[in-house]
Order: C-alpha cells, then structure tokens, then sequence
C-alpha cells in the first residue's frame, strides 16, 4: 500500500472522526448561513429552535451524507496532496520540506481534484440539512420533515437535472484557496516549530523531525490554520451555501462574485459573515481533531502495514 493511500485513507477516517463531534455545529451553522436577513438566529436560538422543533436528532440532520462528504473529501484531498508532495520533493534535491510555494502548488492540485469530485456529495448533505421540507427554520411551531438521501437526490434532480449536483461548483473552486492557505500555513508553521526544536537539541539527538511534535502541537497547529484559512474566505463560504442549498435567493446570482455583491447591498456585511461564529468554531474545532487523529491513524497503519510485510518476507 503506496504511502499516499495511507495518508488517505487516515485522513477520511480522521475527517469522520471530527465531523461527528461537530456536526451539530456544521448543521445550525449552515441554516444561519444559507436562510437571508436571519439576523435573530444567533447560534445559541437556532441550536434551541431545532432542538424544540426536531429534537435532538434535529442536530445531526444529514449525518449519513455528511460522513460520506467528509470521508470522501478528506480521503481525496490527502491522496492527491501527498501524491503531489512526492513529486515535487523527488524533482528536486535538498531539504525534504515543502516550500511556500511548493505547498500552494500541492495544495492547488489536491483542491480541485476534491471538489470536482465531492462537489455532488456536499449539494445532497446541504440540501438534507437546510432543506427541511420548505418550512421556514424560524418557525418553532411545525415539525418539519428532515429529508432523506434518496429523497434529497430527487429532489435536485426535479428542479435543476443532474446540472444541480454541480449546484455552486464556481465559488467551490474559489474556495480550493481555504485548505491552500490551511495547509501552507500549517505546513510552514510545523517545518519552524520542528526546526525550532530541533536546534535546541544535541546533534546526536535530531533523529525523526516529527517525533519533536506531540499530539497538542498537531492539534494547535491544526486549529490555527483553519481559522485563518475559514476567516479568510468566509464570505465565499455563505454564497456557496446558499447555492448548494437551492436556495430562492441565490438562483439570481449570476456569478459568485455577483453572489458577494448583491448579498453586501441588500444584507451589508452582516450578510457576508451570518453564522461566522459558529462556522469558526466547528470549523477550527474539525480541523483541529482532523490533523491529531489523521497522524495517529497514519502511524498506527503504516506500522500494521510494515509489520504484514515483515511478517511475508520472514514467511519466505
């Protein structure tokens, strides 16, 4: 099994780990987003309004879509990442960390590959979440009916053919520079505190430069980077939402730089960042879960994987 698989498959499986203890977060978060003027819905009320219309499971709508989006994002991203990370250290001599630009680039190929790809994944997730049967999520008094993924997919395809899992693909690609700026920033953020760390030691010491880092550096690291990337480009983040989501709104943004422009003149910049807080939060608090249980997932493979061979080659 090649080593970018391996990063792969503990990234899907890091990603659905972090999901799944923020995904309340995800689903309140996207409802203040995408709904227009929604400026009562604070995170606190929106979280109380589900809870008395849906109950509890009102929280995790979409979970089954969300874990397959997730698994399938994170998966692609680190395969295609690490690929591109392989190639690049290899057309080259020297030292064995990305440059700024190296990791843009990388970054840049992982992106576009993973929202091409997942793009239909995430249109079904947030039309499950948000879509709950044309109520209005300010209404506390009717319990809506949460859609289901059969359901979701006929539904998009009704209204707008299989064109609509491509529903907001333009302010998707634009946001290819979220995880580009999460992953610059934290692999030369990690590449200064191991150099860091690795000056104070004794030169008989500086073995593996990732054993200086422990599981809070990852998790810190991690949090930093995706809230600097998520504060960034925030405001692409509510256009996309909204044209995920169908939303009557939206469908007269004729771009998603028309999108940003007619959301600031009507909603001002209220508009652009509804729901910041609690996309942050969810936010930083996945991606922070996300890098500590994607190593650690990582380590523990490829030491079952290496173990296996040794096993074979000793069999022989």
């Amino acid at each position: 099994m090649s080593d970018p698989v391996l990063h792969a498959l503990a990234g899907a499986v890091g990603g659905m780990d972090g999901n799944v203890s923020n995904l309340a977060s995800l689903t309140t978060s996207q409802s203040v987003r995408i709904f227009v003027n929604a400026t009562l819905t604070a995170f606190s009320q929106v979280i109380l309004d589900t809870v008395k219309r849906e109950g509890l499971r009102g929280l995790y709508g979409g979970l089954g879509s969300s874990l397959v989006g997730i698994a399938v994002t994170n998966g692609v991203y680190y395969y295609f990442y690490e690929r591109s990370r392989a190639i690049l250290l290899n057309s080259r001599t020297g030292s064995k960390a990305l440059s700024t630009v190296e990791s843009i680039l990388a970054g840049l190929i992982a992106g576009s590959a993973t929202t091409i790809i997942s793009n239909p994944i995430w249109v079904v997730q947030t039309s499950q979440a948000v879509h709950t049967a044309d109520a209005n999520p300010l209404d506390t008094v009717s319990k809506p009916k949460k859609l289901g993924i059969v359901e979701a997919i006929t539904k998009i395809v009704a209204k707008d053919g299989p064109a609509g899992f491509w529903r907001g693909i333009g302010p998707a690609l634009v946001l290819v520079i979220n995880p580009v700026i999460q992953y610059t920033v934290f692999e030369q953020l990690k590449n200064a505190l191991i150099q860091s760390r690795l000056a104070r030691l004794p030169t008989s010491q500086r073995g593996a430069a990732l054993a200086t880092l422990n599981d809070w550096d990852f998790f810190l690291l991690g949090a930093f980077s995706k809230l600097v990337a998520t504060g960034t480009t925030y405001p692409y983040i509510v256009v996309k939402s909204r044209l995920q989501a169908g939303n009557a709104h939206a469908e007269r943004y004729r771009s998603a730089l028309h999108g940003l422009l007619t959301i600031f003149k009507e909603e001002g910049l209220q508009g652009l960042y509804g729901g910041a807080g609690s996309k942050l939060l969810q936010s930083v608090l996945t991606a922070a879960i996300l890098f500590v249980a994607q190593k650690r997932i990582y380590d523990f493979t490829n030491k079952v994987v290496s173990s296996l061979k040794q096993s074979r080659v000793a069999a022989v």
